[in-house]
């Protein structure tokens, strides 16, 4: 891709997720997220219109009238963005592929943070980790994470999220606001998930085709896995290979729901040709 292909893109990019994150997400973002930032001050007298559940209930029973505690919330946020850059993410047999989607999500969460005045980082992976972006703030950074979501091309077309969460456990020592954004084909990932978990506010969004979820009786199929580079000819015409498929698929669906659920994670599921927009409004709403 040449400089001027790669700006065009940048720049309908910044034009399409900027609008969305200034004037949809940037304050759902900030609501859902500013809790977690908040570190406590001090306690007072309550006061007329104070949120109830803020007191403190063994300074009150101390006096005998209600106290509540005072939190200052932190000056900033840090937001990592996980992003599977392997070859599965180049599927897509609705209006787009599984990798645009999750650049306009990307790009929709990083420029929501800018607004919030954030760091934000980025780390690409696929079996293993491909970049890293240390969080940083302001707009050139941000702009930065876009053409690299963009443009970045992998050394390896496999899967491994296990790798790409031990790598960030280890680098980031400060709790940070974590998105995981995969179709999460990988092998066993529970175990880095629960030390992930534990140490930051982590949601993963699985971003998915139809036609991964169930295949389509068109008879004989040549396909190729993307991750590997094999080929296969498929029976698509017989029903236990099409129910083997299918059942494949809710297995590892029910495996990243589990696994997310027992880490005290959180779960965005969507298919692409779904609104992006109103899952992830959705989801700050609900939580």
């Amino acid at each position: 891709m040449d400089t001027k292909e790669l700006l065009k893109k940048v720049r309908k990019i910044e034009i399409k997720t900027r609008r969305l994150s200034d004037h949809i997400f940037s304050g759902e973002y900030h609501s859902h997220f500013k809790g977690r930032g908040m570190t406590f001050s001090e306690v007072r007298q309550y006061q007329f219109g104070d949120d109830v559940r803020a007191i403190d209930w063994n300074v009150t029973a101390r006096y005998n009238e209600p106290y509540i505690k005072v939190f200052e919330e932190e000056r900033e946020l840090t937001l990592m963005l996980l992003v599977d850059v392997s070859g599965s993410e180049s599927f897509g047999t609705e209006t787009q592929f599984k990798r645009e989607v999750i650049t306009e999500i990307s790009a929709t969460l990083t420029f929501a943070a800018l607004q919030n005045n954030d760091k934000v980082g980025l780390l690409l992976f696929t079996d293993r980790v491909e970049l890293f972006i240390p969080p940083k703030k302001g707009k050139s950074h941000a702009l930065r994470i876009i053409r690299e979501l963009i443009e970045f091309q992998p050394k390896s077309q496999k899967t491994d999220l296990s790798v790409a969460l031990q790598y960030l456990t280890g680098v980031m020592k400060k709790k940070a606001i974590v998105f995981i954004l995969s179709d999460f084909i990988s092998p066993d990932y529970e175990k880095p998930m629960k030390v992930l978990g534990k140490k930051h506010d982590v949601t993963g969004i699985r971003i998915f085709d139809t036609r991964e979820a169930e295949m389509p009786n068109i008879g004989l199929v040549n396909v190729v896995d993307q991750e590997t580079g094999q080929h296969f000819l498929v029976n698509t015409a017989s029903k236990s290979v099409r129910y083997r498929y299918a059942e494949s698929f809710r297995t590892r669906v029910k495996y990243f729901e589990d696994t997310f659920s027992r880490s005290g994670a959180g779960v965005i599921q969507m298919n692409v040709k779904e609104s992006y927009v109103k899952k992830l409004l959705g989801y700050f709403k609900a939580r």
